[in-house]
């Protein structure tokens, strides 16, 4: 599933063509994604101008000028691509997993493609969109200021469960997902398996500055393509090249004069990946 490096590459690939554009067409081809579409979907979205472009956790948010904002999530295998229209105008016909079009009035096309159909989208407004149930109790975006080394140490100061499952508690943190977990834990060289309680401060500074920048050497990537992932371009992101644990069971620990094996357990029924020498 598309993580907060992933999210955010696509909201920013969407923004150049979407951001100050108006909705010239919508076109909706089933009823439901993971849920239902919101009734009268097509019709609240067509005309609206895009007013502002953003993610929150791992949505993507888009302001509408009537005060609605639509939330989009891309599930497992979902993606929105940016299509330019051919010379003559035309727009490439619709595929069997193509179900929903965004038609700018620039002519260019936002396309929404979910094989899985495990994404989803909503409509709601402003005021009720810190409420809503999809994004209500999500913690502090981890790049962003609220996200700090004393928040972190207070959170984690209540919590006896192993460190990597409370850090995929999104209600401490937003956006967090198993990749960057196992990422930033392993440059931290913290034990996977250690109660949250039990760090010490200078562990916890340390986990802060390594979570904030694997999600930035991430997004500078264009994110983690392992099995669905694109860019709004199309194109795939390329930090998997750049994994330091992920995925790398039985292989050498890449640390420097560390003789560990890369090994594998599960956690909260997602695969953790660590070095026992290293992390311990």
């Amino acid at each position: 599933m598309p993580e907060l490096p992933e999210v955010e590459t696509v909201c920013r690939g969407l923004a150049p063509v979407m951001e100050g554009r108006v909705l010239a067409s919508v076109v909706q081809r089933r009823p439901n994604l993971r849920t239902p579409f919101p009734e009268n979907f097509v019709t609240r979205l067509t005309g609206r101008r895009v007013s502002q472009l953003t993610r929150r956790a791992k949505y993507v948010l888009g302001y509408l000028d009537d005060g609605q904002v639509l939330l989009v999530h891309l599930g497992m295998s979902g993606r929105m691509t940016v299509i330019e229209p051919q010379n003559d105008g035309s727009l490439p016909e619709a595929g069997k997993h193509d179900h929903v079009d965004f038609v700018m009035d620039s002519g260019v096309l936002v396309r929404f493609n979910d094989p899985r159909r495990f994404g989803l989208m909503a409509l709601t407004d402003i005021d009720g969109l810190a409420t809503h149930p999809m994004l209500a109790g999500i913690g502090p975006e981890p790049l962003g200021n609220q996200f700090n080394t004393a928040m972190l140490a207070e959170a984690l100061g209540k919590r006896k469960s192993p460190i990597k499952t409370t850090l995929l508690d999104q209600r401490l943190v937003a956006g967090l997902g198993n990749i960057y977990v196992c990422e930033a834990l392993f440059r931290s060289r913290i034990d996977p398996v250690r109660p949250a309680n039990s760090l010490k401060p200078a562990e916890i500074d340390l986990l802060y500055r390594e979570i904030r920048e694997v999600l930035e050497d991430a997004i500078r990537a264009g994110g983690s393509s392992l099995r669905d992932h694109r860019q709004a371009n199309g194109e795939l992101g390329y930090f998997q090249h750049n994994f330091r644990i992920y995925g790398r069971e039985g292989e050498p620990c890449i640390t420097p004069d560390c003789d560990g094996t890369v090994g594998r357990l599960v956690q909260g029924g997602r695969s953790t990946f660590y070095c026992p020498v290293c992390q311990h």
